[in-house]
C-alpha cells in the first residue's frame, strides 16, 4: 500500500476492501440461509446442510483410506499395501452401513484393491 492509507489512521483493507468480499462463498460450502418459507421447511434446509457436511467428511474419509492403499501400490511395497488394504476394508464396509456408498460399489473396490496387490511381486 501507497504512504498515502497509512497517514489516513484506517486500515487499508478497511478503504480497499478484502478480496474476500469479492470472491464470494468458498467452493465446497453453502450458503446457511434458507428461501423456505414453512418452520418444518426451514428445518430440513438445515438439517441438509448438516447431513451433506457429515457425508462429505466421510466421504472424504474413504477416499483416503483408499489413496493411502493405491500409493503403498505405487510404490511397490506389498507389506504396506496389504496392512493399508486391512485397514481400509473395516471403513469401506462402514460406509456402506452408513449409506453413503452402495454395497457393489464396496465389493468393487475391495476386489480390484486386492488384486492389484496380490499383482505387486513378493519382496
Amino acid at each position: 500500500m501507497s504512504p498515502f492509507f497509512l497517514t489516513l489512521g484506517v486500515p487499508a483493507a478497511k478503504i480497499c476492501g478484502s478480496f474476500t468480499d469479492l470472491a464470494g462463498p468458498v467452493a465446497g460450502t453453502q450458503e446457511t440461509e434458507s428461501v423456505a418459507n414453512i418452520k418444518s421447511a426451514e428445518k430440513r434446509a438445515k438439517q441438509a446442510v448438516k447431513r451433506r457436511a457429515h457425508n462429505m467428511a466421510a466421504r472424504s474419509k474413504l477416499r483416503g483410506s483408499i489413496k493411502k492403499v493405491l500409493n503403498a501400490i505405487g510404490a511397490g511395497e506389498k507389506a504396506e499395501a496389504t496392512a493399508a488394504l486391512k485397514a481400509a476394508q473395516p471403513v469401506i464396509d462402514t460406509m456402506v452401513t452408513k449409506g453413503i456408498i452402495h454395497a457393489n460399489k464396496a465389493a468393487r473396490h475391495k476386489r480390484e484393491l486386492n488384486a492389484k496387490i496380490k499383482a505387486l511381486p513378493a519382496k
